[in-house]
């Protein structure tokens, strides 16, 4: 463990995906504030941070509330410091194809995955600008490239991408780099979702999936951790406006 030098937000942190980034951005170092739902009980990652000898906030929003979440990123920089990084996570998919689609359930995708990272963006905004030094990490997915019966997500994500471009370009002056994150296929709560509905059993959809992935394994969470803690890394200050696709194979 190095010493605490920049602040992290982490949204959906509370397991998978976030818990994994969480973690690691703070035995690289940083102080993490973890923000999920206030149905989701965050303490463990919180847990896992302190027992690695790191310092962690565990705060409560839901993404969709633009004012609780602007508020959770306003008391993670009020205890814990400026925030430096912030890596918009959370995330959550309908499967289904779009005839079968209400509005709500499209409005939802786009409140989930660009409102949410467009209000963190805000929050954290002035404080980079004033430090000269940012690091905005937004997660999308290999969605982004269409995948049938994930209209709402596919648009959403895909949405994440073009943001995060345009980011990369308005803020790059200021010191802050905006890049993307694509996950693959990564064992978590939406893969085993998926196996359900297609009739599987989890084991069964990891092994039908790994089958059609070059490095012949599915991702786990920390495989996405890992390519944060670069992007978040003071070392890669010349990268910005990038996707990397994290899914064992070449894609976009």
């Amino acid at each position: 463990m190095t010493d605490i030098s920049r602040v992290a937000v982490v949204t959906g942190a509370a397991k998978g995906i976030g818990a994994a980034t969480a973690l690691r951005l703070a035995t690289d170092g940083n102080a993490v504030g973890v923000v999920d739902r206030p149905d989701t009980d965050a303490s463990a990652t919180v847990a896992d941070i302190e027992a690695a000898g790191g310092r962690a906030i565990a705060v409560a929003a839901d993404v969709t509330d633009r004012a609780a979440l602007t508020a959770a990123v306003h008391r993670v920089a009020a205890e814990l410091g400026t925030i430096s990084i912030l890596v918009n996570n959370a995330g959550y998919s309908h499967d289904l194809p779009v005839a079968e689609m209400t509005f709500q359930q499209w409005s939802d995708m786009t409140a989930i995955h660009l409102d949410a990272a467009f209000c963190t963006t805000q929050a954290v905004h002035d404080g980079m600008v004033e430090q000269g030094f940012g690091r905005i990490i937004n997660t999308s997915s290999t969605s982004a490239l269409g995948t049938a019966g994930r209209v709402g997500y596919s648009a959403a994500k895909s949405g994440v991408i073009g943001y995060t471009k345009a980011l990369a370009l308005e803020l790059g002056p200021a010191g802050i780099t905006a890049n993307v994150v694509a996950p693959g296929f990564i064992v978590s709560d939406m893969t085993a979702k998926t196996a359900r509905r297609l009739g599987r059993s989890f084991d069964e959809h990891q092994e039908i999936n790994a089958a059609d992935i070059p490095v012949r394994r599915v991702g786990r969470p920390e495989d996405i951790a890992h390519t944060t803690s670069f992007l978040a890394s003071d070392g890669a200050g010349y990268v910005t406006g990038q996707v990397i696709y994290v899914a064992g194979g070449p894609r976009g």
